[in-house]
């Protein structure tokens, strides 16, 4: 069955897919657990190099750190299965992530602090306040959808972004002179509405119009 292996490695990684040529670092490991199940679940394999060549296992002692990473440093405690597989003679294990349920996970970042992170393309990023709010909401939603006051606020805020495209909850605290707690609620109520969408990259957050096509 290694070719279900080689067509997986084909795909790059991406934002459902993580290649780890050995597991050194369980608290690094455990970011990548964490990202997946905020995400949208996702795989991880272990013995790939970043180019995609298998390297293979060196040892029995990454199995064990990968359980470390998942029980020691996943807050709640992100559930995982393995999956190992022999290509070309050398083992590959595969860390079968799924989609969080309930409260989001979070794993400590550099500094030892636990935070939320998310998976973006190929990259653990971490998740700001706003979409952490908005997870909030979503699972609180009345079935009868959302309601909001469309107010001078809300109607400055949806002519910025036709006019320019993109704001940042930054730009918005100074355009509307909310404070940062009412800035986030009018986005999370306008992602919640299907109106806008969050972009997240490795120095930024911003926000823009959901292109509905």
């Amino acid at each position: 069955m290694s070719h279900y292996i080689k067509n997986l490695i084909e795909e790059g990684e991406h934002q459902q897919l993580d290649f780890k040529y050995e597991i050194s670092d369980s608290k690094k490991i455990a970011r990548s657990l964490v990202a997946f199940a905020n995400t949208d679940g996702g795989r991880l394999l272990v013995g790939v190099k970043d180019n995609g060549s298998v390297s293979g296992v060196k040892s029995a002692e990454e199995f064990y750190m990968v359980e470390t990473a998942s029980t020691l440093y996943t807050r709640p405690e992100v559930p995982y299965t393995t999956r190992e597989w022999t290509v070309d003679g050398k083992t590959v294990v595969e860390v079968i992530v799924h989609p969080r349920v309930g409260k989001p996970h979070q794993a400590p970042d550099k500094d030892g602090r636990y935070k939320v992170f998310v998976r973006v393309k190929d990259q653990n990023l971490l998740a700001n306040t706003v979409l952490i709010k908005y997870w909030k909401r979503k699972e609180q939603q009345s079935p009868d959808g959302v309601f909001i006051n469309y107010t001078e606020k809300e109607d400055m805020l949806l002519k910025y972004l036709e006019q320019n495209g993109s704001i940042t909850l930054t730009k918005l605290i100074k355009l509307s002179g909310l404070n940062k707690r009412k800035a986030e609620a009018l986005l999370v109520d306008f992602l919640l509405l299907n109106i806008i969408e969050m972009v997240i990259t490795e120095t930024t957050t911003f926000y823009r119009i959901k292109d509905m096509d």
